[in-house]
């Protein structure tokens, strides 16, 4: 991964959800090399979360983890507690967090149903509420959800999951109005077709390939969050972002 370096976020503190590996990992390796600070959450992985502190740390940024369900309002109050504690302030947001699933709805179980949207949706709203007043107190700041594809044109054995998506763009469009007073843009960045891997190693995507002939990078989703999250992205907000090489063009 070759990292932009740059003082766009300088001075500046990220909490992002889910940085773990893949997509994650790139946004917290991307904002850490304009500047920010970076705490990586993830929810059991430690040692992932570790290997991106190491990779950001290597890189020259300057990072921590903090393992948390995103959905325990009391782990969530208390990670971000713990980012303002560890670097002082907290300015950007990036709810990466997800659950990948796949189950036709015939065979979904309400358990399931609830698990999933649970932590895609009931995780934005928490991470949210617990970080905005520390953004208010900043200033002002981004917060950054990331969706899917899938929230807009469904998708087979995802009825949970498109669900989910697509109540966090209309999370993202009415924040966007509340937060805006405050200086703090809301936004939501929708990736698909992306050149990512499952936990067994293998290509989310082998198969697939849009109208730009190629999969996307990991590192360009990465540069539209960063870029969202610096001064080049304050006039943009309320916006869903579709980043897919074309297969869906909204």
């Amino acid at each position: 991964m070759t990292l932009r370096k740059g003082d766009d976020l300088a001075g500046k503190v990220a909490l992002v959800t889910g940085a773990g590996r893949n997509i994650g990992r790139a946004i917290a390796r991307s904002l850490a090399a304009g500047g920010a600070a970076v705490m990586v959450n993830a929810n059991t992985s430690e040692a992932a979360a570790r290997e991106t502190v190491a990779l950001i740390e290597k890189d020259g940024g300057t990072a921590a983890h903090y393992i948390a369900d995103v959905t325990d309002e009391a782990a969530v109050n208390a990670m971000v507690e713990a980012t303002v504690a560890k670097f002082g302030r907290l300015d950007i947001l990036v709810n990466n967090h997800t659950l990948r699933d796949q189950t036709p709805f015939e065979e979904m179980t309400y358990a399931k149903w609830r698990q999933t949207v649970g932590v895609i949706l009931d995780g934005a709203f928490l991470t949210s509420r617990a970080a905005v007043p520390h953004l208010i107190e900043a200033g002002g700041g981004a917060i950054v959800h990331m969706g899917g594809q899938h929230g807009y044109t469904g998708g087979r054995r995802s009825a949970h999951v498109s669900a989910g998506k697509l109540g966090v763009l209309g999370m993202t469009r009415s924040m966007a109005h509340d937060l805006a007073p405050y200086k703090i843009t809301v936004n939501c960045v929708s990736p698909a077709l992306i050149n990512t891997r499952g936990e067994s190693g293998e290509l989310a995507h082998a198969r697939a390939t849009p109208p730009i002939g190629r999969l996307g990078t990991m590192e360009e989703v990465a540069a539209m969050v960063r870029m969202l999250c610096g001064p080049d992205g304050s006039y943009i907000t309320g916006q869903a972002i579709h980043m897919n090489g074309g297969g869906y063009m909204a």
